[in-house]
């Protein structure tokens, strides 16, 4: 009986100091003096009007078909859905009744306006790098909306996902506040693409895989990411197999980045909103930084799964096809149209080790961003009910083993797991 008493004692102090720890870690960098409100100038709107396009905050907190910035959007995780907030200056529903501290709070600290631990859904591990200047110039960009009256909707995630206890620990194990140190052995051009990209930019919230609870590793780990719940992946960014931009010019990056499109590749799917909304509204400078900082990230080759054993009727299905269906813009040797049909022969998207992007484009279509400098682009039809999971996964195989590819073929099953 002793012996139950002090495990169970020792049980109960081990959870105290558990809680203890956890309290501690989440009430990090908080507290500190109040830089009061800030002086809100048509200058500073119009800076952080700006910032909001450099972090695409409309993106999310616009519902399809509803008023910008008021929120409602789901965001799907593997946890369930969450549901972006209003960013309107409506008193009741929005941010008006927030301070600018309170607004900081939710940047650096992930945390709401009554202490509630927002999810991090709302990337907060990258925004709490934002400086308090240009966190300040966001609230006073808000503040100046036209309000919408626009109640928040509840989330739909799963227990224990959906409580605050597991918010905590989460917190605990994955996050720390922490604003943007430049690198002093950096140029000021890379420390300031750093400070866009691992910041306001949110890259890596895509381009970076996670844990089996949603957590990043690294701020910097841009390997690539599965975004399951929205039927892509966003390859990495070190890899040159994929989405590495090392080997680019820097008047390639920057028409990507502008007007989403350049003779080397189009920009399809999540990456066509990023730069609808986002990265088109940059100016030059930016552009370059961000540039630079992508160019710079340290390759990191992967290791391709093993193909499966070469079907050649599948190839000759997939050839015939080709013809009927394809080649008519992508051209026979699948060399496109330049500044219309892109490319497919040393297309990345087709060689890549996943083909989920690939089969995601022919069962949906792809569409590229509307941009100044792109203001009406081709656009690759749905195949979807046109031609069977066979007859798709043909078309694929026979883009990855021709014109020297060595990808390997699809699988009917590969074309139903992304449908």
């Amino acid at each position: 009986m002793r012996r139950r008493h002090i495990a169970a004692g020792a049980l109960t102090t081990l959870l105290l100091l558990a809680a203890a720890l956890v309290y501690g870690l989440n009430h990090l960098d908080e507290g500190g003096p109040a830089a009061g409100p800030p002086a809100i100038t048509p200058a500073l709107v119009e800076r952080g009007a700006y910032l909001a396009r450099a972090g695409n905050c409309m993106g999310c907190h616009t519902a399809r078909g509803g008023q910008p910035y008021a929120g409602g959007r789901a965001i799907p995780t593997p946890f369930g859905a969450v549901f972006s907030s209003n960013l309107t200056p409506d008193a009741a529903t929005g941010l008006g009744s927030w301070s600018a501290e309170q607004f900081w709070a939710a940047l650096h600290n992930g945390r709401g306006r009554d202490g509630r631990l927002l999810t991090p859904a709302f990337p907060y591990t990258n925004y709490a790098l934002v400086t308090r200047a240009d966190s300040d110039a966001l609230y006073a960009y808000l503040q100046s909306l036209s309000p919408v009256a626009q109640p928040p909707r509840a989330h739909e995630l799963r227990f224990p996902y959906n409580t605050q206890a597991a918010l905590a620990v989460w917190r605990a194990l994955y996050f720390r506040p922490a604003v943007f140190t430049p690198e002093p052995t950096r140029s000021a051009e890379w420390n300031r693409g750093a400070y866009l990209v691992e910041g306001l930019g949110h890259c890596n919230a895509c381009h970076a895989p996670r844990n089996s609870l949603g957590a990043l590793t690294d701020a910097r780990d841009m390997s690539g990411g599965a975004l399951r719940e929205l039927g892509w992946y966003a390859p990495s960014l070190q890899d040159p197999a994929e989405a590495g931009v090392a080997g680019w010019n820097s008047a390639e990056l920057r028409d990507w980045l502008k007007h989403g499109r350049n003779e080397r590749a189009s920009a399809l799917g999540p990456m066509s909103e990023v730069i609808l909304g986002s990265t088109q509204h940059l100016d030059e400078a930016d552009l370059r930084a961000m540039g630079a900082y992508l160019q710079a990230l340290p390759p990191q080759g992967k290791t391709r799964p093993r193909p499966p054993k070469p079907d050649p009727a599948l190839r000759e299905l997939g050839a015939k096809l080709y013809e009927q269906h394809c080649a008519s813009c992508h051209g026979e040797q699948g060399r496109g149209v330049a500044g219309i049909y892109p490319a497919l022969a040393g297309n990345r998207t087709v060689t890549m080790g996943t083909s989920d992007n690939l089969l995601r484009v022919m069962l949906r279509g792809g569409y590229a961003p509307a941009t100044a400098g792109n203001p009406r682009p081709f656009g690759m039809p749905p195949f979807a009910g046109v031609l069977s999971d066979r007859e798709l996964a043909a078309i694929a195989s026979h883009l990855r083993s021709s014109w020297g590819h060595q990808a390997g073929d699809v699988t009917p099953l590969d074309v139903l797991r992304v449908k």
